[in-house]
């Protein structure tokens, strides 16, 4: 089985230590590379052609932002799950204008990391509940405000807003998300 080759984006060496070492346990992953600003982040892109870079917004010099924008122009097979602090919608909105395939917060149940790591190598969009519900209400809110994209959800999506909708914590979605998903199959590298 090929492993889904990750970098870690994170200004934060214990938050990039955490996470490798949580990351250590999920089968099918390696963590290849660290990178703390996003200078180094196109650097490693470069070197180590990733799949998938785990990306902090809230960097110095070039932050996630402008990082994420720029590895999706020029290596748009790589992608890229922001894992932020953030959980206002213009972040969300940003994040997704540049390219992002997803969107996690740090508050976040280890599951829920590993679950939004594979629904994005899978080739899916994925935003933490409490973000999906920001989106949605903002939608439902100013409707025609917004463009087209983000006014489509998956069924996954409407799954997981729905699952939202009833209450349910982060931790509770990601464990009845896992329960009905496939695993992870990694695709051909190209």
């Amino acid at each position: 089985m090929k492993l889904a080759r990750l970098v870690l984006a994170d200004d934060h060496a214990l938050v990039r230590a955490g996470l490798r070492n949580l990351l250590a346990l999920v089968p099918g992953i390696e963590v290849v590379g660290e990178a703390e600003d996003g200078r180094r982040v196109l650097l490693l892109a470069e070197q180590l052609q990733p799949d998938l870079v785990l990306m902090d917004l809230s960097m110095p010099g070039l932050t996630g932002l402008e990082a994420t924008a720029r590895l999706r122009k020029t290596w748009p097979k790589i992608k890229v799950l922001v894992l932020s602090m953030y959980q206002n919608e213009e972040h969300v909105r940003q994040a997704m204008r540049n390219g992002a395939h997803g969107y996690l917060l740090k508050d976040a149940a280890p599951e829920e990391l590993e679950l939004a790591i594979h629904a994005v190598l899978s080739g899916q969009t994925y935003l933490s509940s409490a973000i999906a519900a920001t989106v949605i209400l903002s939608q439902a809110a100013a409707p025609g405000t917004q463009d087209d994209r983000t006014t489509q959800l998956t069924p996954r999506q409407l799954e997981v807003l729905r699952l939202v909708a009833q209450g349910l914590s982060s931790k509770d979605i990601a464990r009845r998300l896992r329960c009905r998903s496939k695993p992870w199959t990694p695709t051909a590298a190209a």
